[in-house]
């Protein structure tokens, strides 16, 4: 069963087909004409037999030794309604032409001897079929000439084989041109059904699961069309699980921030009457080392939340035309006692005209601050921070700490990370990192950013640095 339905055996036996046509046309060809011969052969052709018409005329020839002049032209001319394909004339022995028995017959009307002689030269095994015969046995009386052409010697079967003969150039062209057209309809066909299976498969590659393809033929493209609709089977039960543990890490995660809120809610609470208390100097960096992890679990708590409703798209967007200059004054100024603190080397270079970016104001504040945020978590053994604006309204962000990928005690997953990235994606921005032990550049464009424009800015911190 595989094998009749394989491709390959479909081939092969019109192949095999084409192959054995030939042949037996040939044969049959032969055959047919054969048969025609035979067919147009009943009934004799008196023209069919050299020997014989050589007999027959030099039988005629010696039964006129007696006749006289009128005689020999009246059985001539009753021999020419007999073979009336035959052109007959008589020369005398004087070199007169006596009798033809056609005016179109092309003779001297006075033969010399040199003539004669050429003349049967010429004539021998020659077409026309010539015979030359003495008349009478003393030959006194001249010679007599029978010519037939040679074509009329074939009967007519011969003659139609030979008129049809191209017949059979024409049969194998045929067989030829058949094979060639079989051949394309057997791959159209296949080519059909593997661009119907390319098109589903591009519907595949847009994230769409495509409906099953239905199955025509049990052959290799069947088969591929079988493991095809498999593979989207599981891959609808694949997506379906992934979508309920998705939904269900969301649920779990809203409830872990929902419950994780409540304790800390008590703790800043029972923290914030011990400062009233009288502590000792040991105390009071145990308090201040609690309000810190405090701040920082509140701000994790923060960023799960964000995070779950960034990825369920329940996360409110609001884009509108912004003064991204303007936003980033704000957002650097509410970082700068931070940083200060900190003990921070701070530059920020900003133009004073304004720059509008259509972005959603609250969701850009946002990713500012997580950026920030990371500096002062990871950066800070690099005391630098760094904001401009390039001539092409490019953010660029630098600092000289040890870079992310480095250990650090205070390094999370990189949620913090993550959010920017989904906000950057949602607002139509585009972003890059380089980062390495020298520091962190961090670029923020309304447009793809050329990559001469990010090795020129890590040139630049490498230096700075």
């Amino acid at each position: 069963m595989k094998r009749r339905n394989s491709l390959l055996s479909k081939y092969l036996m019109i192949i095999i087909i084409a192959i054995m046509l030939f042949p037996l046309s040939s044969i049959l060809f032969s055959l047919l004409f054969v048969s025609i011969a035979d067919l147009f052969t009943i009934g004799d052709n008196i023209y069919k037999d050299g020997t014989n018409l050589e007999k027959m005329w030099h039988h005629e020839a010696k039964a006129l030794q007696r006749a006289s002049d009128e005689q020999i032209i009246s059985k001539l001319s009753h021999l020419k309604k007999t073979y009336s394909k035959a052109d007959i004339f008589w020369v005398d022995s004087a070199g007169n032409t006596k009798f033809k028995s056609s005016e179109n017959i092309k003779i001297p009307n006075k033969w010399s001897p040199s003539y004669v002689v050429q003349f049967m030269k010429s004539s021998y095994d020659s077409d026309p079929f010539t015979v030359v015969a003495f008349v009478g046995e003393k030959k006194d009386k001249g010679f007599i000439v029978f010519q037939v052409p040679r074509s009329e010697m074939k009967n007519r079967g011969q003659k139609l084989r030979d008129e049809y003969d191209y017949l059979f150039f024409i049969i194998v062209m045929i067989i030829l041109m058949m094979f060639i057209f079989l051949s394309w309809i057997f791959f159209y066909r296949i080519r059909k059904r593997l661009l119907r299976l390319q098109k589903t498969i591009n519907v595949f590659t847009k994230n769409q699961i495509p409906s099953p393809i239905s199955i025509e033929k049990q052959d290799e493209i069947g088969q591929l069309e079988y493991a095809f609709n498999q593979m989207m089977v599981q891959l609808a039960e694949s997506k379906k699980r992934e979508k309920e543990e998705e939904e269900l890490r969301r649920q779990l995660i809203a409830n872990l921030s929902h419950d994780l809120r409540t304790p800390l809610t008590t703790i800043r609470g029972h923290a914030y009457r011990l400062r009233k208390e009288p502590l000792s100097p040991k105390g009071l960096e145990s308090l201040e080392l609690i309000d810190r992890k405090m701040n920082y679990l509140d701000q994790l708590i923060d960023n799960l939340v964000s995070y779950t409703l960034l990825t369920s798209g329940k996360y409110p967007f609001h884009p509108k035309s912004t003064d991204i200059i303007r936003l980033l004054r704000s957002s650097f100024a509410s970082w700068y006692p931070v940083f200060e603190n900190m003990n921070f080397e701070m530059e920020w270079e900003l133009p004073e005209q304004s720059v509008y970016w259509y972005v959603d104001p609250q969701w850009m504040e946002r990713i500012l601050d997580n950026l920030f945020q990371n500096i002062c978590r990871h950066a800070k053994e690099g005391k630098y921070v760094a904001l401009r604006v390039t001539n092409e309204n490019i953010i660029v962000i630098e600092d000289h700490g040890p870079g992310i990928r480095a250990a650090s005690q205070q390094k999370g997953v990189g949620i913090g990370l993550s959010i920017v990235a989904l906000m950057m994606k949602e607002m139509n921005l585009h972003w890059s990192m380089d980062t390495s032990e020298t520091g962190t550049t961090i670029l923020i464009s309304e447009t793809p950013i050329p990559l001469s424009l990010r090795a020129n800015e890590k040139k630049k911190t490498i230096r700075a640095f």
